[in-house]
């Protein structure tokens, strides 16, 4: 019988530190979809308030409350991080093996991601989370401090996204 030995995403790619901004693997614990039915979104927002203590964030916006996290990941619909969710009226989907998610911290942030993706992050505030890409790897991005950012992307391309990082962390350490 093969034993298998579970590795999360980044095993073995991080963490890297360059300049004054480092790159680390986030543990998010249970990441779950959560798109309300037509006509649910309030339910569902006030059925999430009650058993969990955050509501369904607004686009572009993340909410959260002790370990339950919600980032808003595209037109209504978002992602629940930290909490296994039991919601009526709603496709849940869970989606924990699915992705990867990075933390980009320290001064000089702006700059890196600034070389990577087309938004202006600098816009950002704590809370604010964005679709976009990372050079051609699509992305969910929010900033969670001044100088913090969580990157998340598909478990698939968890060795390109941290590259791509890399590199452009590479070009704002060499400059200071």
């Amino acid at each position: 019988m093969v034993n298998l030995i579970a590795k999360t995403p980044c095993d073995g790619l991080l963490p890297i530190s360059l300049g004054a901004v480092t790159l680390t693997e986030v543990e998010t614990g249970p990441i779950t979809s959560i798109s309300p039915l037509k006509g649910q979104e309030k339910a569902v927002s006030d059925a999430l308030k009650a058993a969990y203590g955050t509501a369904f964030p607004a686009p572009n916006r993340t909410t959260a409350k002790d370990t339950a996290r919600l980032i808003w990941s595209g037109r209504g619909q978002a992602l629940m991080l930290g909490v296994a969710p039991q919601i009526k009226g709603a496709a849940v989907t869970d989606q924990s093996d699915a992705w990867c998610c990075v933390e980009l911290a320290g001064a000089g942030v702006d700059d890196v991601l600034s070389r990577v993706t087309p938004i202006d992050t600098r816009a950002m505030k704590r809370g604010h989370t964005a679709r976009t890409l990372v050079q051609h790897v699509s992305v969910v991005l929010t900033r969670t401090g001044k100088d913090r950012f969580e990157v998340m992307a598909m478990r698939s391309m968890a060795t390109t996204l941290v590259h791509d990082l890399e590199r452009a962390m590479s070009g704002v350490a060499a400059r200071g």
